[in-house]
C-alpha cells in the first residue's frame, strides 16, 4: 500500500471569515454543503452520505474563524484534512484553503470531488 501525500487547494469565497467558519465547522453548518447528515456525539461527528454507513471524525484542532482540522478516525494519526481561512493581503479576498490526502493517483479525482463540495458551499453561501 502506498502511502498518501498532502495535497491543497484554494478557493475564492465571498462572504466573512465568521460566516464561512460556522459553515466549516459546525454540525449544521458542513451539513448544507459537506455530507447530507452530519452529528456529533462526545466531540465525535458523523458525516453520512446518501443513506450510506457514517463515516465518523474528529475536531483535532481548531481556532475560531481561522481553522479547523478533522481526522478520520479510521485513518492513520498523522493524515486529516483542514479548512483554513485566508485573507489576500492587497484585496482583503476571504480565501478557503483545504488540506487534505490521498494516494498520488486519486488526487485528481479527490480535487473534482472537493470541487463540486465546494461549488455547493459556495451556492449555500450565496457567494
Amino acid at each position: 500500500m502506498s502511502k498518501k501525500q498532502l495535497y491543497t487547494l484554494e478557493y475564492k469565497v465571498r462572504c466573512s471569515p465568521t460566516i464561512l467558519f460556522e459553515f466549516l465547522s459546525t454540525p449544521s453548518g458542513l451539513q448544507e454543503w459537506f455530507a447530507d447528515k452530519v452529528d456529533e456525539w462526545e466531540g465525535e461527528l458523523s458525516f453520512a452520505w446518501s443513506g450510506g454507513t457514517p463515516d465518523k471524525a474528529t475536531i483535532v484542532s481548531m481556532e475560531q474563524d481561522k481553522y479547523v482540522r478533522f481526522r478520520w478516525t479510521h485513518a492513520p494519526k498523522d493524515e486529516y484534512f483542514e479548512f483554513k481561512i485566508a485573507k489576500t493581503e492587497i484585496s482583503n479576498q476571504t480565501i478557503l484553503i483545504i488540506a487534505d490526502f490521498a494516494e498520488k493517483a486519486d488526487i485528481k479525482d479527490q480535487t473534482q470531488l472537493w470541487d463540486y463540495q465546494v461549488k455547493e458551499l459556495l451556492h449555500r453561501l450565496g457567494s
